[in-house]
């Protein structure tokens, strides 16, 4: 399997009136071939600016500070819009969080997806475009008709798995899928996670799947990046993590997330709120909020910094392992 996406360093501000937000900080991974890789956290942790950082779709006083972010080895930072029109859909998309509001309700779905269609693939004919949008329609489990229907027209589940269908359009090879299952019931959430899957086991796709529910993130990745503060705290294959958590803040979230297997134990909540991004923290940004702080943790000189921990598992050098203590 070769490397997919490749993330160094990256960092992005946003520039307020109030003074500089560091939203995404020294942020680093790798995602390989057909792999699924997990980014969770609370609201605010800056899951979704790292997506839209990726894809440079950030606002306009958003500004990568450094780090470099390469798609199948072609550097994406620095390019021009006309250049990253190019690489968007046809090679890394991304179904936005919201998203079952993202369409335009007086255009019907068909032309809609037709729209990429014809704007990454020119020559095709308006048939060939019909053709791949049943295609699409049938690999998310909808019904053809749907092409012809305006957005108001669909439940919240039919606009989810339509929003699947245009990421898929121009067969990207990686896939970003913000929260897709915001705002739906559970028996719903529990088909559209199945269908993207189906889809992404289908096709050989990469995933980047970001969540605050952790427990989704489980059922869904291979490999997890836990974020807090606009920095990752924790990183490894998903199944070690949830095994054995390595920092203070993944522990309080399993703590936080009631589970069917095993002895039945009292959810725990997470007292405080995640710090300010705009002042610039010393030390540990999770030591006013952990549970078991150590020395290390309030050592105001210590720099957040991934130590190797396990096989492919790291985590924040101040608190690697002091859940275990």
């Amino acid at each position: 399997m070769g490397i997919v996406l490749d993330v160094k360093n990256l960092s992005m501000h946003y520039e307020t009136l109030a003074g500089n937000v560091s939203a995404v900080k020294d942020v680093s991974f790798s995602i390989n071939s057909g792999e699924s890789f997990g980014l969770v956290g609370e609201s605010g942790c800056g899951k979704t600016s790292v997506a839209m950082t990726l894809l440079q779709l950030q606002p306009e006083n958003s500004v990568i500070t450094e780090g470099s972010i390469k798609l199948e080895g072609k550097e994406l930072v620095g390019l021009s819009e006309y250049e990253l029109r190019k690489v968007r859909w046809d090679s890394i998309s991304i179904v936005f969080q919201g998203a079952m509001n993202a369409w335009n309700p007086v255009i019907k779905i068909g032309e809609q997806i037709r729209e990429a269609l014809r704007e990454h693939y020119p020559d095709n004919s308006k048939q060939t475009n019909v053709q791949k949008i049943h295609e699409l329609f049938k690999m998310v489990g909808l019904d053809e008709s749907v092409a012809n229907r305006y957005p108001h027209e669909l439940s919240g589940g039919m606009k989810q798995r339509a929003v699947i269908a245009l990421a898929l359009s121009c067969d990207p090879k990686i896939i970003i899928a913000d929260e897709p299952t915001t705002a739906l019931d559970v028996v719903i959430q529990d088909q559209i996670l199945n269908e993207i899957k189906k889809v992404q086991e289908l096709l050989g796709l990469s995933l980047i799947y970001i969540s605050h529910d952790i427990a989704v993130i489980a059922e869904m990745t291979d490999m997890i990046a836990v974020m807090y503060a606009g920095s990752i705290v924790e990183m490894g294959p998903t199944k070690e993590v949830f095994k054995s958590p390595k920092h203070s803040y993944t522990k309080a979230l399993l703590d936080s997330t009631p589970s069917i297997r095993g002895e039945k134990k009292k959810l725990k909540s997470l007292d405080g709120e995640p710090p300010s991004l705009i002042n610039k923290i010393d030390g540990c940004s999770f030591s006013p909020r952990c549970p078991s702080p150590t020395n290390a943790c309030k050592n105001k000189e210590i720099e957040m910094k991934l130590v190797r921990v396990g096989e492919q598992h790291y985590a924040d050098q101040c608190c690697s392992g002091c859940v275990n203590e």
